[in-house]
């Protein structure tokens, strides 16, 4: 968990943090990781201050991967984004239910789930479904 502001974003078409992991690595060749939204965040000085992006796989957030930094990249079609640059490490955290949302929202880093102890993150993702039945009743 960190004290600065983070980001929260769906991940979609992977099932987990370690189909996430496996396609960025591939993806990336195990380099930074990029992600582009269309949206450049305002308050992107606090995010760049240690902020990370959480993913939230199912309705639950599951991992973070540090925010290095911010980049403007502009499409084909003449529009500016904002490209997220990742840290290649992608980091378990507690399992935390989220409502289904559109594009991504502020994370303040007093509301991030802790960090997973290094000797937890090897164990398999629970079903998602169980997952959030475990963080509603407080239990992970």
């Amino acid at each position: 968990m960190t004290a600065s502001l983070n980001l929260m974003k769906l991940c979609v078409g992977c099932d987990d943090p370690a189909e996430l992991a496996a396609w960025q690595k591939h993806r990336f060749q195990g380099g930074p990781a990029r992600h582009v939204t269309r949206m450049w965040p305002k308050r992107a000085a606090e995010i760049l201050d240690g902020g990370s992006i959480y993913w939230v796989f199912k309705g639950v957030m599951q991992a973070r991967q540090r925010i290095l930094d911010l980049q403007e990249v502009q499409g084909e079609d003449g529009i500016r984004r904002c490209a997220l640059i990742l840290d290649p490490v992608l980091v378990r955290v507690a399992a935390v239910p989220r409502r289904p949302f559109q594009g991504w929202r502020y994370l303040p880093g007093t509301e991030a789930p802790p960090d997973l102890p290094a000797s937890r993150e090897a164990e398999p993702d629970l079903p998602p479904d169980i997952a959030r039945a475990l963080a509603d009743m407080g239990l992970r």
